[in-house]
């Protein structure tokens, strides 16, 4: 249905319209309204209109060969979307869906180009919302690479969890070894050569000291195999990213090999024709 005209006005992409203007663009554009959770379109289907969020918010997505959903942008009231459909007439390279209630105005081409007369600048807004796209695909694609594994779960530590790999760590050196050595032999020669009987046989304090330090470490260490198993997690979902970005390379391969395949059997089938054709005359 065609759009009310207070709402243009009061939306960034035709703030620079009068009202009579407003009136007149009200009248060509449309207006969707969209329940929480609908599709408005899905990557692949023809491209017809773009898209101003007048109320809600919608969700930008794509799905990478893997199955994996790439979030693009959520656009808010006054931004646009789905402007790439007015550049030409390819299929849409993304999809995108309401994540609340949300009311949209449809510009087909023949809007647009009403907009652009009465308004050039309009192009401008247009060209940036674009811009902006483009930079966000270009921080995901950087961001899809290989990731180091240590590197994420690092980034993720708590104070406790980095203090808890640092004890692990040192439990399982040669230096602890040579001071817990070092600590019994002081204390049980202390108390054996009688300088100093704080503790004496069978050295009740040590043990369980002894054992404190048992349980705490035991505990450490757990943490430690934990975070341990976290990275191993996301060094096992890495590889599978590898192991399918691979196996699709390979097949874009195969098929690169094949085309080549084809194009020489073409060749050498318009070169013996030829030389047939020589050899008759």
């Amino acid at each position: 249905m065609p759009a009310d005209a207070s709402l243009l006005t009061n939306l960034p992409l035709f703030s620079a319209l009068d009202v009579d203007e407003c009136a007149l663009l009200a009248e060509a554009v449309d207006t969707r309204s969209l329940a929480a959770g609908a599709v408005l379109f899905k990557a692949g289907d023809p491209g017809q209109a773009m898209y101003v969020v007048a109320k809600g918010r919608m969700e930008i997505f794509v799905t990478d060969l893997a199955g994996q959903k790439i979030v693009l942008t959520e656009c808010g009231p006054g931004e646009v979307f789905g402007e790439l459909a007015m550049l030409g007439t390819g299929p849409r390279t993304a999809s995108a869906f309401a994540l609340v209630d949300s009311e949209l105005l449809e510009l087909d081409r023949d809007d647009l180009l009403l907009l652009v007369g009465k308004k050039p600048e309009a192009a401008l807004h247009l060209l940036g919302a674009m811009g902006a796209m483009t930079r966000k695909a270009d921080m995901l694609l950087r961001a899809r690479v290989a990731r180091n594994p240590s590197e994420e779960i690092q980034e993720k530590m708590t104070l406790v969890q980095q203090l808890a790999d640092w004890i692990a760590a040192f439990s399982g050196s040669m230096s602890f070894l040579l001071l817990n050595a070092l600590w019994f032999g002081a204390w049980i020669w202390l108390n054996v050569s009688g300088i100093w009987r704080f503790d004496p046989f069978p050295f009740g304090l040590l043990t369980m000291i002894v054992s404190l330090q048992a349980i705490f470490l035991s505990i450490f260490v757990l943490l430690a195999q934990n975070r341990q198993a976290a990275k191993d997690h996301v060094r096992d979902d890495i590889e599978y990213e590898i192991n399918v970005k691979a196996e699709l390379e390979i097949a874009h391969l195969h098929e690169k090999v094949e085309e080549i395949r084809e194009g020489v059997l073409e060749r050498l089938e318009r070169m013996e024709a030829l030389l047939v054709g020589k050899g008759k005359v």
